[in-house]
């Protein structure tokens, strides 16, 4: 839930205009990036709390202290809400996580740099103020009651409406932490191919990073709560989406199903105005309650585009969306795994052959069972863990053919070590965690943050 685009104020006269905006996104090779995105909870070392938004150990005066760095202040009216810099964004969850959209680069080093400094720089900041941060799926102590809520005009929209389509949206917003990486596409064959790619394999993802098996300081008998918290959060705006691999899917089939997405808000003049449930096809049509006769801008379908949650979600680019928040080689690791998979043509065609005869039954179980069971998952005659060591040999094999060297020689394949090592011994981070919590923590899980903060 990044800070929305500029404002683009351009009148929305069909559905043709929004097919062209995401074509848009069409681009030659050459001009592919990398653009990766990880979210981290801040506490107070004192007691492990989070941060509030006010005070002294607060999320403002951790976002102040940043601007020494030369970010930007962005705000909502007089509220600062964010950070930006060189095309990238800090930003803010519900519950106070701190989310680096990152700016988009050309390759796995120049990702692994940018991350090591916004650590730097938030470890600088968190350092004075008492307080530090965190990489985790799931909250692994606090109570939905217990964590404070950020001063966002969306998110108190979100709040009223997410208890009236699933019974964990609050905790998704205000519990979970995740890393993603938004990659490009050259066409629209190559976005399709692609995406069906992506969203077969996010299970794999989601075992790979599994890391949230703690919920209010026990295990919670998943590796991933956090991609369990998805299963039951809005079916309107969730999942994955059958119909991609459907026949005929392409931009335009996209934007049908963005279309048919409730609406959370209209943001007017600093103000989000309350949609929640309504249609955006009304919106266009002049016939959205609360605003008659007003139809919506480009601004306005950028911002609707957020509000779809699916395991992998197109907008100019494509995001994938189903990887827990983590350590360091969790945030490299990721966007090593689907460069290797996606920007390589022989990779994709081997990745596309592994999962094409996959049927809709078979991705569905994967998603409802990988969050509880992880690489142990059965699928066919073998388990995730299988397909897990298949996807990183394919990845492998699509980063030492794209070459890309740093200065001491080492081209992207190393950024898959740490995934390797995790599929080989059939142990997700979820299930190191849970080792440490039975023995060197003996049950008390406040030694997850003197082991785990970054």
């Amino acid at each position: 839930m990044s800070i929305s685009a500029a404002v683009n104020a351009e009148p929305v006269r069909s559905k043709a205009q929004l097919i062209a905006c995401i074509e848009k996104g069409n681009k030659s090779a050459a001009d592919w990036r990398i653009g990766t995105e990880h979210e981290k909870f801040a506490f107070a070392w004192k007691d492990y709390t989070r941060l509030p938004y006010e005070g002294e150990t607060g999320i403002r005066a951790l976002l102040e202290g940043l601007q020494r760095f030369d970010w930007e202040p962005v705000r909502e009216k007089e509220t600062l809400i964010g950070l930006k810099k060189n095309r990238a964004v800090v930003s803010l969850e519900p519950g106070g996580q701190l989310e680096l959209s990152g700016a988009p680069l050309e390759n796995i080093h120049q990702t692994c740099d940018e991350v090591h400094a916004h650590l730097a720089e938030a470890e600088a900041v968190t350092k004075e103020m008492g307080a530090g941060l965190i990489g985790l799926g799931f909250d692994p102590k606090w109570r939905r009651a217990d964590v404070p809520w950020m001063p966002k005009g969306r998110y108190k929209i979100m709040r009223e409406y997410m208890p009236k389509m699933g019974n964990l949206g609050l905790d998704m917003m205000l519990r979970t932490c995740t890393v993603q990486v938004n990659l490009d596409f050259s066409s629209e064959d190559d976005m399709v191919k692609k995406f069906r790619v992506a969203l077969a394999l996010q299970p794999i993802a989601t075992a790979l990073f599994a890391n949230s098996p703690f919920t209010e300081g026990l295990p919670n008998g998943f590796k991933s709560w956090r991609a369990n918290v998805w299963r039951d959060t809005d079916p309107d705006r969730t999942g994955m989406l059958p119909f991609v691999f459907e026949e005929g899917f392409g931009f335009e089939r996209w934007v049908d199903y963005i279309l048919d997405v409730p609406m959370y808000f209209v943001y007017r003049e600093g103000v989000y105005l309350d949609a929640s449930g309504q249609s955006f096809r009304d919106f266009m049509d002049g016939n959205l309650a609360g605003l008659p006769g007003e139809t919506p801008t480009m601004s306005d379908w950028a911002d609707h585009m957020t509000t779809a949650f699916p395991e992998v979600r197109l907008k100019t680019f494509l995001e994938m969306r189903g990887a827990d928040g983590g350590t360091w080689n969790s945030l490299c690791g990721l966007p090593a795994f689907w460069v290797g998979l996606l920007y390589d043509q022989t990779a994709l065609d081997a990745a596309w052959d592994l999962v094409r005869d996959w049927t809709m039954e078979e991705r569905d179980a994967l998603r409802n069972s990988v969050p509880q069971f992880g690489f142990a998952t059965p699928f066919r005659q073998g388990t995730v863990r299988d397909i897990a060591l298949r996807a990183i040999k394919i990845a492998r094999c699509g980063l030492s053919s794209r070459n890309v060297l740093d200065k001491a020689g080492n081209d992207e394949t190393g950024f898959l070590s740490a995934l390797q090592d995790r599929a080989e011994a059939g142990m997700s981070p979820a299930d190191h965690l849970l080792n440490d919590f039975q023995t060197k923590w003996n049950g008390e899980i406040d030694r997850i943050w003197k082991d785990c903060a970054y």
